[in-house]
């Protein structure tokens, strides 16, 4: 092979060589250790009724936001969800304010009707969906008051019922 041609076949390789070390480096950036799961715990269970000590961990520690807690027997639950169940909207709106990831059961408790009902519609399986400790959209519905009460129709009127699906 003459040196120009061999030349013009190996200097893209060697060229791209020297990028595969900045990319690999980029891609192995080290994430900082776990939170500390006694306080997941106790950010998750502040999140059913404390509004004053979800801002006051929050501040201290901004991933909490995201934070799961693992109950058992993969009952998973974050403190915006906790709030979902039992009917806190304050905390609630103040969790999905901050960029908390919501999902349809919380929605259900605010009393957000369109996205909830669009979803349903299109996806009717996701009905028999439970959230946290098992709670389903008519629990949620009626946690929501008059605000959700439109939604509380909405789920009795496909049939649903607590005892239906009630697991735990």
């Amino acid at each position: 092979m003459k040196r120009k041609a061999f030349l013009c076949s190996v200097l893209p390789v060697i060229g791209s060589m020297s990028v595969i070390p900045g990319i690999v480096n980029a891609q192995d950036k080290t994430k900082p250790p776990g939170l500390n799961p006694d306080l997941v715990k106790d950010f998750v269970i502040a999140g059913h009724s404390n509004l004053d000590k979800v801002k006051q961990m929050l501040e201290e520690t901004p991933n909490l936001l995201y934070a799961t807690w693992d109950w058992g027997g993969g009952d998973f639950e974050t403190a915006l969800e906790g709030a979902g169940h039992v009917g806190d909207k304050a905390i609630a709106n103040f969790l999905i304010e901050k960029g908390a990831r919501t999902n349809f059961f919380v929605l259900t408790m605010l009393g957000k009707t369109e996205p909830v009902k669009a979803f349903i519609d299109s996806y009717p399986a996701f009905l028999e969906a439970r959230g946290p400790h098992g709670f389903t959209f008519l629990h949620h519905a009626q946690r929501g008051g008059d605000d959700a009460k439109e939604l509380l129709e909405y789920f009795q009127s496909k049939g649903l019922t607590e005892a239906k699906f009630n697991l735990y």
